[in-house]
């Protein structure tokens, strides 16, 4: 169903993570997974909000605002997501990632059809990374 209103734009649905640093989290992203700063707003206190794009693949992050509601996976001692980074190269991207400080939940592997291996990130998110097999 369209919405003439629309003018056909696309909808579009990012993940918002909520981390301890933002500062640390862009440079991490960046250093990781070679994500570019598409936006970023640092408030006097450090507080960083900033928008990203891996390849196109937007996200954004934010400091965590318990005021707000909205906690890290550090303070939360867990997290309720996981992010699937889907790639053409997954094993390199996959390597960088835990090069530059992803910690390994399990290597990678050929599985449910899928070449995929899974880190946490420094601030607690874990990402999937893969592509099916048949890509």
């Amino acid at each position: 169903m369209t919405d003439p209103s629309s003018n056909n734009r696309k909808t579009t649905l990012a993940p918002m993570l909520s981390v301890r640093n933002g500062a640390k989290a862009v440079d991490f992203y960046k250093a990781a997974f070679g994500a570019e700063v598409i936006f970023r707003q640092d408030d006097p206190g450090g507080a960083v909000v900033a928008q990203l794009s891996v390849n196109g693949a937007e996200f954004w992050l934010a400091d965590e605002s318990p005021e707000h509601l909205n906690f890290s996976p550090e303070t939360l001692n867990g997290g309720t997501i996981r992010i699937i980074l889907t790639t053409d190269d997954p094993d390199a991207a996959y390597r960088r990632a835990v090069s530059a400080g992803g910690t390994v939940v399990w290597d990678m592997t050929n599985e449910y059809g899928w070449r995929i291996g899974r880190l946490v990130d420094p601030f607690g998110h874990h990402w999937e990374i893969g592509k099916p097999e048949n890509s």
